[in-house]
């Protein structure tokens, strides 16, 4: 039994579903049904679920978190995430992309250097992310900075790195358990789409 919990904040609803503190899936949307819906097709067919009307502590923890990423805030917090469900890629996909910090986006390349594949096989598993937006999918674009796939919509995914914009003029990278990802400023999309000339940023 898995429990769901869904709350409207600031205009926008988040929904949940975890298991003691091991969370199941995460997703966000403008109505109560869309987001009950998307956390029940990113869940196990046979897992029963069970709807929370009072919260517990952790589930209003995780609605808070979820806001604060939403509202292009950071954060700290390490997730149990249950993955059972997934491929043992999904899962080297999934680990990879939760590593990439505000401020900063990686291309499907990129990924796909750390966590094997194609940076086709990245978008698909990005696609079907059952973690959004915990799992920062949304930071995760084309090569050539353009903004390529999100389930939310383009539009959403370019809000999000909006919020998410720090000024930031260096790239970085970020080690992950198959290797290292390179990432680039939200600067780097923001030029891209505004038809700026791309400006290379420091390594």
């Amino acid at each position: 039994m898995a429990n769901v919990y869904a709350k409207k904040v600031g205009g926008t609803w988040f929904g949940v579903v975890f298991d003691g503190v091991r969370v199941s899936a995460t997703t966000f949307g403008s109505t109560e049904k869309g987001v009950m819906q998307n956390l029940k097709e990113s869940v196990q067919q046979y897992v029963p679920l069970q709807r929370l009307e009072t919260p517990s502590t952790f589930a209003e923890h995780l609605v808070a978190v979820l806001k604060d990423i939403y509202d292009g805030k950071g954060f700290s917090e390490k997730f149990s995430f249950e993955t059972g469900s997934l491929s043992n890629y999904a899962r080297r996909v999934i680990e990879a992309v939760c590593l990439i910090p505000p401020g900063y986006v990686a291309s499907y390349g990129g990924v796909a250097q750390a966590a094997g594949g194609s940076p086709r096989a990245v978008g698909h598993v990005m696609a079907s992310n059952p973690f959004a937006p915990l799992c920062p999918c949304h930071r995760v674009v084309r090569s050539d900075f353009t903004l390529g796939g999100y389930g939310g919509g383009l539009d959403v995914k370019l809000a999000f790195l909006k919020r998410e914009r720090r000024g930031y003029s260096s790239k970085k990278t970020v080690e992950t358990k198959g290797g290292n990802i390179q990432l680039f400023p939200v600067e780097s999309v923001m030029n891209r789409l505004e038809g700026k000339r791309h400006l290379p940023f420091r390594a």
